[in-house]
């Protein structure tokens, strides 16, 4: 080949490189132009996500599409501000605030909620739960749930408090009874009690009671009745009595533990006594002798002198009348035929052998309560024969 045709060829490849080359910078250089151009053209968009901020240049046209763009899937319970159709313009601020799933539990009743408020508060009016100051909360109403995404309610209801002798209405909730007590700042002393079970569970209408017990110790002074010592006296009347020795009563100190429930005494015990003066022991000498009435056998005279003489009004009672025993006050068991007159003793002493005008020799040896004075009663067998002696007036002789 000739070096003409040698150079020629040489020249047209060289013209073909060149226009590669220019056609490829006319690419690049359109394509750095059209990217500049669509960079410089995209609107810039602030997200705010959850209280975080990004800026976002874009070209979307609706704040939906600028989501989705992003990969956000927006869901049901979510808070977009401004709303999803509105459109993209530089410099809008997109708030996104994400819901997020909140267990609540009221008595032990759960219900899940999707909310985007965080406030305790907030998030139990949006599930319409009212909450009272008595009630107890797991998190207080002015603070977030944070992580734990749940919130415990135990409802408060009322309980009646006995307190000694102080009974009130007061609030609790689903706690053990010692638990509430603690709540409602019960002291309990050394020996008080809780009438119910401190481990078993408050319920409502429950009525809890605590017995105030107290305990204190009293020194007493008191009387010791004295003892009664009876001796046979065969001087006295059978049933009459004579104090030898009058008894005198003794005086001890005892000491008492009293138990109080309430402030009502319910014991009272002795824990030691000392003696502090012995009692005397009073003497009764008691009369055994009997004395026998004699039966009359002879007329109504008189047959001894009489040391004492005067007038009585005289009745006349039987053994069988109403109110009567059988048996004289000084033992003797009345029969048909003896001669014994009722008396009044500080006129005719039992025992006085006597002259009566109409009855004869008797001895005194009954009384009676009707029997005051100058007056006696005769004893006579028969009721008939009593109720003809009638009341007379008559005349008694003391024979002795």
């Amino acid at each position: 080949m000739s070096k003409i045709s040698m150079k020629n060829l040489f020249r047209g490849s060289l013209r073909r490189k060149q226009t590669v080359v220019g056609v490829i910078s006319l690419i690049l250089f359109v394509s750095v132009i059209s990217f500049v151009v669509f960079q410089v053209t995209k609107d810039s968009v602030i997200v705010n996500t959850n209280g975080k901020e990004e800026e976002i240049l874009t070209h979307a046209n609706t704040v939906s599409d600028l989501l989705k763009e992003e990969g956000i899937v927006i869901s049901q319970y979510d808070k977009v501000s401004p709303s999803l159709n509105t459109k993209i313009v530089d410099g809008l601020t997109i708030d996104w605030e994400q819901a997020r799933e909140v267990t609540i539990s009221v008595d032990g009743s759960q219900s899940k909620v999707w909310t985007t408020e965080s406030k305790v508060k907030n998030i139990l009016e949006e599930a319409n739960i009212e909450v009272t100051e008595h009630d107890n909360l797991s998190i207080a109403l002015d603070e977030e749930v944070g992580e734990t995404n749940q919130i415990d309610i135990q409802k408060a209801f009322q309980v009646t408090l006995v307190d000694g002798l102080e009974e009130r209405q007061v609030w609790s909730t689903s706690t053990t009874v010692a638990n509430f007590l603690k709540q409602q700042g019960i002291q309990l002393n050394e020996f008080d009690r809780v009438e119910n079970n401190l481990e078993n569970v408050v319920a409502p209408e429950d009525k809890i009671t605590v017995v105030r017990v107290e305990k204190v110790t009293d020194v007493v002074e008191e009387s010791i009745d004295f003892a009664v010592e009876t001796k046979s006296d065969s001087s006295l009347l059978k049933g009459k009595e004579k104090v030898v020795a009058q008894g005198e009563k003794g005086k001890v100190a005892r000491t008492y533990e009293i138990t109080k429930e309430n402030g009502n005494v319910i014991e009272k015990e002795i824990k030691s006594e000392e003696v502090i003066k012995e009692p005397t022991t009073k003497v009764v000498a008691v009369g055994t002798k009997v004395v026998t009435a004699a039966v009359s056998r002879g007329n109504n005279s008189s047959s001894s002198s009489s040391s004492k003489e005067f007038y009585v009004t005289a009745t006349a009672y039987t053994a069988s009348c109403s109110g009567c025993s059988g048996v004289t006050a000084t033992g003797l068991t009345l029969k048909d035929g003896m001669k014994v007159i009722a008396v009044d003793p500080s006129v005719i002493p039992l025992g006085t052998k006597v002259w009566v005008e109409g009855y004869g020799n008797a001895i005194a040896a009954d009384k009676g309560s009707a029997i005051k004075g100058n007056k006696i009663d005769v004893f006579i067998g028969s009721q008939q024969q009593a109720d003809s002696w009638g009341r007379k007036k008559v005349r008694v002789k003391v024979l002795n």
